[in-house]
């Protein structure tokens, strides 16, 4: 079964965005994560849906990429040795809310072990297949495969973001057409 994801129960989740896992990426699948997670991030803003961001070993792995960093007010990782993103700093950042929209890397290391760890908790996560990768097209279809298994919903960012919005010709439709362009 296919849930909706809404404003009023969603949330956003941006896992691992770093400088030097970014490195390791295919550069032209890195550009495109990095331009849909950013437009997630101007969606939740427009809807205004908690948001959380996570570091994975910031001293190894470095910052989170400035783009993405810059997008978020206030900016303010969640540090983590962790490969689930779901922490306790995570959990107090999206409370209340059901359902996460999870973006990040690696597809098949720590956004799949979010996903498990958010359906363990009774959470619907939604993973935005064109703002997840992984540093190889196999680990990157296993991560999905093994998302979807777990009864995660695979979606984009712009259907997730148009479900929560629900209807044309406010300002926050305009803001997300604009961000996901």
């Amino acid at each position: 079964m296919i849930h909706r994801f809404t404003r009023e129960q969603g949330a956003l989740l941006v896992i691992d965005l770093q400088e030097r896992l970014a490195a390791a990426m295919a550069p032209e699948r890195l550009e495109r994560v990095v331009n849909r997670a950013k437009a997630a991030i101007e969606g939740a803003k427009a809807l205004a849906l908690p948001l959380a961001i996570t570091e994975q070993y910031p001293k190894g792995l470095g910052p989170t990429l400035k783009p993405i960093a810059e997008a978020i007010p206030g900016f303010s990782p969640v540090e983590k040795s962790e490969f689930s993103a779901w922490l306790p700093a995570v959990k107090e950042r999206l409370a209340g809310r059901t359902s996460v929209l999870v973006t990040g890397m690696e597809t098949h290391v720590c956004v799949f072990q979010t996903v498990r760890a958010l359906k363990d908790a009774g959470l619907t996560p939604y993973v935005a297949v064109d703002a997840v990768l992984s540093r190889s097209d196999t680990d990157y279809r296993a991560g999905l495969e093994l998302c979807r298994d777990l009864g995660a919903q695979l979606t984009t960012v712009e259907a997730a973001l148009f479900d929560a919005l629900g209807r044309a010709g406010t300002p926050e439709f305009k803001a997300i057409s604009n961000a996901v362009k």
